[in-house]
């Protein structure tokens, strides 16, 4: 099993990217999420990866951080009708401590928004996974890949600033991209407040 690869951006997109690795070109599936923190191409950067074996093809997935990897393991495993490209498509619309906040409160509406997921996978996702969040001790804090070892903002900080936003009217999918956006110019020591500011803006 190839859990991380580690090597030169060659190229990316919202959904893939190519990482070079002595001589060899891997082409790894990403969510939006992921590829919101890639660094610039020609640099070195290191992806969180799962596997998909079939008779005709061997895919990778890659993300950020363990912890999204391992959800998107749990959506994969777990959820029946949920497969890669669907778990792929949830984790592009929500962050991980959004897509655990709304499966631990039960928000069918928040997560039937997602691209391809409807009222009954959405359920699915809350009556499968409602126990496996949290309290599991699945860590959902959002490693930066761009440089290892840096964490942005915790999910307390993330989640309390959606929840701010969503309270002053914003969609809650919409509320945690731009906290997630706030997240990435301010940086890891950023507080809720700072989060909720720059959102605004």
């Amino acid at each position: 099993m190839i859990t991380s690869i580690q090597g030169v951006l060659t190229s990316a997109s919202p959904l893939h990217a190519i990482i070079e690795l002595n001589g060899f070109g891997y082409e790894v599936n990403i969510p939006v999420t992921t590829a919101e923190k890639l660094p610039v191409t020609g640099a070195t950067t290191k992806l969180h990866t799962h596997v998909v074996y079939r008779e005709d093809a061997q895919t990778l997935y890659g993300f950020a951080s363990p912890a999204e990897r391992d959800f998107f393991r749990l959506m994969i495993e777990h959820v029946s009708g949920v497969g890669p490209k669907v778990a792929l498509t949830i984790m592009s619309k929500l962050s991980l401590p959004a897509l655990e906040s709304a499966i631990s409160a039960g928000d069918i509406a928040t997560l039937s928004k997602c691209p391809g997921i409807g009222k009954k996978t959405a359920e699915r996702l809350v009556v499968e996974l409602k126990s496996k969040v949290g309290g599991s001790g699945l860590s959902v804090s959002n490693g930066s890949i761009a440089s290892e070892g840096t964490a942005l903002p915790g999910s307390n900080r993330h989640s309390d600033a959606v929840l701010a936003l969503t309270a002053l009217g914003y969609k809650t999918a919409d509320a945690d991209k731009a906290v997630r956006n706030a997240a990435l110019a301010l940086g890891a020591e950023a507080s809720t407040e700072a989060l909720i500011k720059k959102a605004l803006n």
